[in-house]
């Protein structure tokens, strides 16, 4: 019979993994520089502080996340580090966290992966072997943003090989009403529709 304690950290264990997973459902649209400038100014950003953050990117020689609708990064920010692995899901991405030290950035930068189990995990189920990762490089954004009709609303001016550009984002915890705010925002603010990749697709279309 297993004992209460051990019981107690199976269930702490399985709610760490909980929550180092969560679903992303977000919008997107690029923008002209007028129009990220123009936002900048009708919309409540003025006290928004735009924040740097790096992606740096990992992906195999055959592209194997890619060709599985998926994408594994590094995101330095406020001089931390979190691995996170995307993958598709049905109500939008799917995300697996996990933290990372200086020490085991560098690590993983340097070409010799760390094994974070969860990660790992999921890697594993996907066929992919996390010592054939290679690291490509890195995308610096400047992000703004701010609580907008319970959404998130996300002003970025992103820097990666010779190129730059300017994309709106919005994330929301359920879809229709996500979708229903930014479409009337690109209209209110008379922004045209465009398809728009997400970054690590520019990073490796800017790349080729």
């Amino acid at each position: 019979m297993q004992s209460t304690g051990s019981h107690l950290i199976m269930i702490a264990e399985r709610w760490r993994d909980i929550m180092n997973q969560e679903i992303e459902i977000e919008f997107k649209n690029m923008l002209t520089k007028a129009e990220y400038n123009r936002l900048k100014t009708t919309l409540p950003f003025e006290n928004a502080v735009a924040k740097e953050q790096i992606n740096h990117y990992f992906e195999t020689e055959n592209f194997d996340l890619k060709q599985q609708r998926a994408a594994l990064r590094i995101r330095e920010k406020n001089g931390g580090y979190t691995l996170t692995l995307k993958q598709p899901h049905p109500e939008g991405l799917l995300e697996t966290h996990a933290k990372l030290t200086m020490d085991e950035f560098e690590s993983w930068i340097a070409g010799n992966p760390v094994e974070k189990e969860n990660v790992i995990n999921q890697l594993k189920q996907m066929g992919i072997d996390y010592h054939a990762l290679k690291y490509w490089g890195e995308l610096k954004t400047n992000r703004q943003e701010i609580d907008y009709q319970d959404t998130l609303l996300v002003l970025d001016h992103s820097l990666y090989h010779d190129t730059e550009d300017y994309e709106l984002e919005l994330e929301a915890t359920n879809r229709a009403h996500g979708e229903k705010i930014f479409y009337q925002l690109l209209t209110d603010h008379e922004i045209p529709e465009r398809d728009t990749d997400n970054k690590i697709k520019r990073f490796f279309q800017a790349r080729a």
